[in-house]
């Protein structure tokens, strides 16, 4: 089945786009992209995912400085082994371009109080926010839309929270660059089913 509504043709094509056009994408259709992200589950129903969209060019560009020191350190402790190095180009294009990204999301939890247990605090995110953000990929692929997951701007995470202002109890946890994308969809590059699937025990 080739029919772009159907959800499987979605999931089977929704590739990690980098590279971005900086064309506008319209503020209604990044609110279809948050409702969709919105109905996402979450731990106990709190729906205590917050997402900031970044579209000021300013706040773009400070994000984007952010985001180029992890960048920089991923590639400097990544081998340029064969395999990577496709993934190694789109790494650094997003790096010196991320300031021309229309819309960054920045995917956030609004914790209840600070969990003694950083690693607690990870579980919150995982259960409460990442449901959201495959939401928020399918539905920027049915759009038209490309996006990806970044974390490197989480490296320096005292500073990201100071440049959007984000209250002690909010944690962002993912930065997904948002616009319409210079390559095209799909189809996906995985391993075979019988490399990853298990029946009952290892």
């Amino acid at each position: 089945m080739t029919d772009e509504t159907d959800v499987f043709h979605i999931m089977y094509t929704c590739r990690a786009m980098r590279r971005l056009k900086p064309d506008p994408v319209p503020e209604a259709v990044l609110v279809k992209l948050i409702d969709a992200a919105h109905q996402g589950p979450t731990g106990s129903n709190r729906q205590n995912a917050r997402w900031i969209v970044v579209r000021d060019a300013r706040q773009r560009s400070r994000i984007a400085e952010l985001h180029r020191s992890g960048a920089d350190a991923y590639l400097a402790g990544t081998p340029a082994a064969q395999g990577m190095e496709k993934i190694r180009a789109a790494v650094a294009w997003q790096r010196d371009h991320f300031d021309q990204m229309p819309a960054l999301i920045v995917a956030s939890i609004a914790l209840a109080q600070r969990p003694a247990d950083s690693f607690v605090a990870g579980l919150g995110a995982g259960g409460s926010g990442w449901p959201g953000v495959q939401n928020l990929l399918l539905a920027a692929r049915a759009l038209g839309l490309g996006a990806t997951i970044t974390t490197f701007a989480l490296r320096d995470r005292a500073a990201l929270k100071s440049v959007l202002g984000l209250p002690d109890l909010v944690e962002p946890f993912a930065v997904l660059p948002v616009g319409y994308p210079r390559g095209r969809f799909g189809p996906l590059t995985r391993r075979p089913l019988n490399e990853v699937l298990r029946w009952d025990r290892w």
